[in-house]
């Protein structure tokens, strides 16, 4: 009989990698000592959250049977006093010396830690990628601390930091070059001009992202970072970028971060998120310049157009331009807030999005609040060869006939209902049964029941919370859909 013990170290490792959850290799590295071994050797990440006390301790610890840690992440989400003592800043300076090999880290909500703390990341010469979210005490001092320091970093992201702000260690990145990743969310004290100060550091950027946190009311072009008339912070490039997302800014035409928009040539992922300021003109140049896009999010309200128009910017010739140069794009969410039936309307017609969805290779649909596409629509729909996910969210105008279109559908394995209350349980798992799907979705369809849709697909989610709608109208002026 053969024991653990006697197994190839090859087939040992290979096991160890294929268990998912820290509590599951825990588990198997009691079971012998040499397991206990090989996971100690192959383990190159942690996480540290709250009750790991006093945390100082326990880091010199892990770090001693954990020799070839690259990936750390300190996570104090919902963190009491009775959890004891948080990662403070002496413990980033412990951790420096017991890690020397560290890539990754993370810090969120990390209460403690300030800008003498970040001094101490410079100590890991390999940091290559770094995460701080929700730390209260850190400034624009311990950023800069960071951008001079941290000579191998190629990702930053930084969210919820509410005190963080300036522009210093945004024109020192920007002109040493090295990021290829900036991700910043919800930061108050960071405008959309202040971005602009990265400056030649989009070059070699290949994801960006800019995060505010409700929806802007109007454009007020004062502070520190505007200089009327100044044309030079648009003076740059940013050939590499593949991912751009950019969530509830306002802008004008040549003023603030949509100039990207005119600017990018590689892009793949594309998310505009309530952006003031988006036109025709923008999406018709990104569709040329951009062949390669395969995914494009938007989310839209109504805004002031020409001649006193009250509407969503974007138009059917914005999604002729998306049909006719990008040949690759495969991923698509049309997402319409504030938008009724007669009075203010969204600037696409039924027409125009159907000659989109079917002039593209779309394997992934979703749309939202779109009163525009009714039973006409989901008949065209449904003749969509490619077409294998969809979820529709509080569109109003769709019923069981449009519905029972689907069930001709060629590629459909995957449908997804949110406050669809035009629909009723009969027409839902007609067309589920009938295209034998892989996951059926329903939340908060009113006349939609648990009963009605019971194995009606392999897997079948079912919840029927309320209220349901209000919930839909925070996540859109809010975001919380997409604050990590």
């Amino acid at each position: 009989m053969i024991s653990m013990e006697d197994l190839p170290e090859a087939l040992l490792g290979d096991i160890i990698k294929r268990l998912p959850t820290t509590s599951d290799l825990n588990s198997l590295s009691l079971v012998s000592k040499r397991l206990y071994a090989v996971e100690a050797e192959l383990r190159d990440a942690i996480y540290v959250g709250c009750g790991v006390c006093p945390v100082t301790v326990a880091l010199v610890t892990l770090s001693y049977r954990f020799r070839n840690l690259c990936k750390v992440e300190f996570n104090y989400s919902g963190w009491a006093p009775h959890h004891g003592i948080q990662l403070a800043n002496h413990g980033l300076y412990v951790l420096s010396s017991c890690c020397p090999s560290l890539t990754d880290l993370t810090l969120s909500f990390c209460s403690y830690i300030d800008d003498s703390g970040l001094c101490f990341l410079a100590r890991f010469k390999k940091l290559m990628s770094l995460r701080l979210e929700d730390l209260p005490e850190i400034t624009s001092a311990g950023l800069l601390s960071v951008a001079v320091g941290c000579k191998s970093l190629s990702a930053l992201r930084l969210m919820n930091c509410e005190n963080a702000g300036s522009v210093e260690w945004l024109e020192y990145l920007g002109k040493l070059g090295s990021l290829e990743e900036l991700v910043v969310e919800n930061c108050r004290r960071i405008s959309q001009l202040d971005l602009l100060s990265f400056g030649s550091g989009f070059m070699k950027l290949q994801k960006f992202e800019f995060q505010n946190r409700c929806l802007p009311n109007r454009f007020k072009l004062d502070g520190p970072s505007y200089v009327a008339d100044s044309q030079s912070r648009y003076d740059f490039c940013c050939d590499l970028m593949k991912d751009l997302t950019l969530v509830r800014i306002t802008t004008e035409e040549e003023i603030g971060l949509c100039c990207l928009l005119r600017k990018c040539k590689a892009l793949e992922n594309l998310s505009l998120y309530y952006v003031h300021g988006v036109h025709d003109h923008d999406m018709i140049t990104l569709a040329q310049n951009n062949r390669n896009l395969r995914s494009i999010s938007l989310m839209l309200t109504p805004q002031h157009c020409e001649g006193y128009v009250y509407r969503t910017t974007l138009t059917d010739d914005s999604l002729n331009a998306l049909a006719r140069w990008c040949p690759m794009l495969q991923s698509v969410e049309l997402t319409f807030f504030g938008c009724e039936p007669d009075w203010p309307e969204i600037g696409f017609t039924q027409k125009g999005l159907v000659m989109f969805i079917q002039s593209c290779p779309i394997r992934d649909l979703t749309l939202g609040g779109a009163d525009i596409f009714d039973d006409k629509g989901m008949k065209a729909l449904s003749c969509a060869r490619f077409l294998e996910s969809l979820k529709l969210v509080c569109c109003i105008a769709i019923t069981d006939a449009g519905m029972r279109h689907l069930e001709r559908s060629p590629s459909l394995i995957n449908l997804a209902l949110e406050l669809c209350d035009g629909l009723t349980g009969n027409g839902v798992a007609k067309v589920a049964r009938a295209r034998k799907l892989e996951t059926l979705t329903i939340e908060k369809c009113s006349r939609i029941s648990l009963k009605d849709v019971q194995g009606a697909a392999k897997t079948v989610h079912y919840t029927d919370d309320c209220p349901g709608f209000k919930e839909w109208l925070d996540r859109c002026v809010y975001g919380s859909k997409y604050e990590s």
